[in-house]
């Protein structure tokens, strides 16, 4: 057995030293100004003890990962869906996958409630639930040729449980598929610049998927560097498109780009993963992971202070303009992906168990994309931070209530506790080239804000202008990529759900089964999506409410899913690994998912806002954020779909872990009447690494193996 020598103590106990004083500041400061960059010391010192020992302990203790056991991308290669991937461009391929709108989103959202309790959620919620979440599953599917999360939850559960996940997960899946689309409709409908960027990001992929599968196997130090440099051109060229005679034919219309996304994300549903969607997610990362990175360092340079109260009045009486509700149990809806998300479970039981090399590799790609996309969050929460307060509840506030001139927001944001002049607010807006940034809702356009304060702090004022178009069309990127991933983890779901009736469908390489199948998911998601373009309170927009809620029930169906695994392969004294998660998070969405569906207060409850709506239609009254008599109809009855889908998602993720806990209780007294579906050992004779730099045992095994073998890098 290793043991840590001198340096190593020395080296770690340092690490834990500076997270330690960052949390030490952000939790003890009171009415003194706080640098972001203890924010960022204390995410950055918990990732590293995380990694290095929590999943570490889980990986080979708990799961006992074997290198010697061949993955499905190597027993099933088919070049189509399963396909050895080196480990960095995997890692690039399932970060890029998991990383969509919520990191980005939600963080800021949740500023609302002041810096402190979204920290601290973002930080301890990754380490022990979401990353934990998304290795688990990636263990057990991989462990299982792929299989998705709701297939596994039927062969492992039952029929009657497993039905109600299939059926949970696949919808849930549609509504998250096309909220993310929505946003980048969003973000790219009047940006000639990112919509031309983005685009060429798809023939730069294709040619590093023939560079590395036909011109040059094995060379990703070539492939990356040629990518990254025609990344950085495509950035560079759309600027200058969107300056030149060419804006117009990349201003596309908001139907348009539905269009044009449902047709990529069919494609790149269907194409052999090495040919877009990994080598396009690999080289997203760079752009992704480079941009945070040097936001981290932009904090650390210019040590912008943190404008934002640790916690906020919002806080404790729950009556933000930006979310309603109280700080339990909806701030941790509200962040969802940067600390735990069910979307992720997908995508581990999806593409990436069906592309990975080693059982050894599971740490880096399953825990170590999770605590990336956390820092993402954490950035994100920074940007949202350092901004003037007044600003932000300005831009996040909706025009209903602070009205649609810098008069009425300075006077309603100041009654609130933060002031701000309407010169001011003129200024911010002038600063970046905007008209106006009140009720700019959403969270996208105050993260380029605060991105272009940090950033233009660095570089000069006279490029934030140019620093906020950018993060718009840096966050349009971070989303798209979720997309395409999605859309072919949903074919994998219901491939599985229809294999359960025809056999054929079991195979997911089946080349009429992935078409049907394919189209069928981009017909649902872009139904949903073309509905939501054209009427402002219809399509996605209806059920966009729910998303949070759905995302984190889905995270509790995985949980479930695996604390069962756990039980019945023998690991009961470990189950507490995965089933403190679930017990935290069934308590804190299922109590959300009963407020918004009986909370008394309309701005909180589904049923209870159909009714106000409904009653003042009876009195013909038209209330906000309704415009007509027509759209009051329309809120009404989004009210009652909502209401009534939060109730139905609620009660199946209940099944679901009520036939979890009967399947563990039945195994824990009668184990003989346990089946497991996991699949026979067969002996891998593939030689890689764990990790991203090869150890030294690892490359003298590399060079032994190395004989008659191709070149690599």
């Amino acid at each position: 057995m290793r043991t840590a020598n001198v340096r190593t103590i020395v080296v770690w106990t340092l690490v834990a030293l500076v997270g330690a004083a960052g949390w030490s500041v952000l939790a003890l400061a009171r009415g003194e100004n706080v640098s972001a960059a203890w924010m960022v010391a204390a995410a950055l010192g918990s990732y590293a003890i995380a990694y290095r020992f929590y999943a570490k302990f889980i990986v080979y203790k708990v799961l006992k990962v074997d290198g010697t056991r061949a993955t499905p991308a190597e027993r099933l290669d088919n070049g189509i869906d399963y396909h050895p991937t080196d480990r960095r461009v995997l890692l690039g391929h399932h970060f890029a996958a998991i990383a969509g709108a919520g990191p980005l989103v939600g963080p800021v959202l949740a500023a609302q409630m002041g810096y402190l309790p979204g920290t601290i959620w973002i930080v301890v919620g990754v380490i022990f639930a979401g990353a934990v979440q998304d290795m688990v599953v990636l263990f057990f599917s991989t462990r299982r040729d792929g299989r998705s999360l709701g297939q596994m939850a039927r062969e492992e559960i039952g029929p009657f449980g497993g039905a109600a996940a299939l059926v949970a997960t696949f919808a849930i899946m549609i509504i998250l598929l096309g909220v993310l689309a929505l946003v980048v409709v969003n973000a790219l409908a009047s940006s000639p610049w990112g919509t031309f960027s983005i685009g060429m990001t798809i023939p730069i992929a294709l040619l590093m998927g023939f560079y590395l599968r036909v011109l040059r196997p094995g060379r990703v130090s070539e492939v990356s560097l040629i990518g990254v440099a025609l990344l950085l051109l495509a950035l560079v060229a759309g600027r200058w498109v969107a300056e030149s005679s060419w804006a117009g034919t990349f201003t596309l219309a908001p139907s348009t780009l539905v269009i044009w996304l449902v047709g990529y994300g069919f494609v790149a549903s269907i194409l052999p993963v090495w040919t877009l969607l990994a080598p396009r997610d690999y080289l997203s990362t760079f752009m992704k992971i480079g941009t945070i990175a040097l936001l981290a360092i932009g904090v650390v340079v210019a040590l912008p202070a943190l404008k934002m109260p640790a916690v906020t009045d919002f806080a404790k009486h729950g009556n933000g303009p930006v979310f309603a509700g109280s700080l339990f149990p909806f701030v941790f809806i509200t962040i969802a992906c940067g600390a735990l998300s069910g979307f992720h479970s997908l995508i581990s039981s999806g593409t990436t168990p069906k592309m990975i090399q080693k059982e050894t590799q599971i740490r880096m790609i399953g825990y170590g994309a999770m605590l990336m996309e956390s820092s993402v969050a954490v950035m994100a929460l920074v940007a949202a931070s350092i901004i003037d307060p007044g600003l932000y509840f300005a831009m996040n506030a909706p025009a209903g209530a602070i009205g649609t001139t810098v008069q009425n927001a300075s006077q309603v944001v100041s009654s609130w506790g933060y002031h701000i002049s309407p010169a001011d607010l003129a200024q911010a807006a002038k600063n970046v080239d905007e008209a106006s940034l009140l009720s700019r809702t959403g969270g996208a356009p105050t993260l380029a804000v605060g991105v272009s304060e940090i950033f233009s702090k660095v570089t000069g004022g006279s490029l934030r202008a140019f620093w906020y178009h950018f993060a718009i069309m840096f966050e349009a990127l971070f989303i798209l990529t979720a997309l395409d991933a999605g859309t072919r983890v949903g074919r994998f779901m219901l491939q599985d759900m229809l294999g359960n009736v025809y056999r054929p469908f079991k195979n997911v390489s089946w080349k009429p089964g992935l078409a049907l199948t394919s189209a069928i998911v981009c017909a649902l998601w872009g139904y949903f999506l073309w509905v939501g373009v054209h009427e402002p309170l219809g399509g996605i927009n209806q059920l966009f409410p729910i998303f949070g809620i759905s995302n984190q029930l889905l995270a509790a169906v995985a949980l479930a899913v695996c604390t069962t695994l756990l039980v019945k392969s023998g690991r009961l004294k470990w189950a507490w690994i995965t089933g403190v998660p679930l017990a935290w998070d069934a308590t804190v969405t299922l109590t959300a998912s009963w407020q918004k569906v009986f909370s008394s207060d309309p701005k909180v409850g589904f049923f209870k806002q159909r009714s106000v709506f409904q009653d003042a239609i009876d009195a013909g009254k038209v209330l906000p954020p309704a415009k007509s008599m027509d759209d009051m109809h329309t809120v009404v009855t989004n009210s009652t779909v909502d209401g009534v889908l939060s109730a139905i998602l609620a009660v199946l993720v209940v099944v679901v872990i009520a036939d979890a806990l009967r399947v563990c209780v039945r195994h824990i007294r009668r184990p003989a009447l346990s089946t497991l579906s996991e699949t026979p050992y067969v002996e891998s004779n593939i030689v890689a690494p764990a990790g991203l730099i090869p150890t030294r045992e690892e490359k003298e095994e590399a060079t032994r193996d190395a004989v008659g073998a191709p070149a690599g890098d």
